[in-house]
């Protein structure tokens, strides 16, 4: 697709005129820091090593965007549509993406940290090496979100809740996600998680809470899962652990 040169300036201005439609733009290293855009459509625009800091873009439109390497901490997201977005190490540190779409969107070695993700889609997303630890400041959560079929192969995990999280079908091989190099943190929390057939070979899940947890067809090959809370938890051949 063609991108059309306009820069923040420009699109502030139109937009408080009441534009809302910035499709297919080339804004790139664009500064649009602590800005209030919410429904602004922006899909598949260019803003690669932007700066969207504390931005409000609840209910915005950004299928397809490419905010790689980009700047995102603390920005609304509620109810906005991501899907398809590049998010390629991008820095969303303190996010809010409460209900968010992230279909099909790339994260490789992005940093979620901290973020509210409750109730977000992410069915097929790539999070491959993705830093989803909470920041100092605040948790991470994931309660409630839809992982099925994503990739969240060697993503830190530790610490963060997964309460009723939907990851089947779901990458998570070499994921890091026991705390034997933070003690004293809280582990991650998978009560109640769907790991129907979600590849978990060779994570570290030690220690971790598994209650009420699916794991019916789950691949468990080299998995450490010691002093694991499995209480009430399906196990991958169906049994019921006590």
């Amino acid at each position: 697709m063609r991108h059309t040169d306009m820069d923040a300036t420009e699109i502030l201005a139109r937009y408080q005129a009441g534009e809302r439609q910035f499709v297919g733009l080339s804004c790139q290293e664009a500064e649009l820091l602590q800005l209030e855009l919410p429904g602004v459509n922006l899909s598949q625009t260019d803003l690669r090593q932007s700066r969207l800091g504390l931005t409000n873009l609840r209910g915005a439109t950004l299928q397809k965007v490419d905010l790689s390497e980009a700047l995102l901490w603390g920005t609304d997201c509620t109810d906005a549509d991501l899907s398809g977005a590049l998010l390629r190490e991008a820095d969303l540190t303190g996010a809010i993406l409460r209900r968010t779409k992230l279909d099909g969107a790339y994260l490789l070695q992005a940093s979620l940290t901290g973020i509210d993700a409750t109730e977000a889609s992410l069915v097929g997303a790539i999070l491959i090496e993705a830093d989803l630890r909470p920041s100092l400041e605040q948790t991470t959560d994931f309660a409630g979100a839809n992982l099925s079929g994503a990739d969240l192969s060697y993503a830190s995990l530790n610490s963060v809740c997964f309460r009723y999280t939907n990851f089947s079908n779901a990458r998570l091989c070499r994921a890091k996600v026991s705390l034997r190099s933070r003690p004293g943190c809280v582990q991650a929390d998978f009560t109640g998680a769907n790991l129907q057939g979600a590849d978990l070979s060779y994570a570290d899940l030690t220690g971790i809470i598994l209650r009420q947890a699916n794991l019916t067809g789950a691949d468990l090959t080299g998995v450490s899962m010691e002093k694991a809370d499995l209480t009430g938890a399906t196990m991958p051949d169906g049994s019921i652990h006590d």
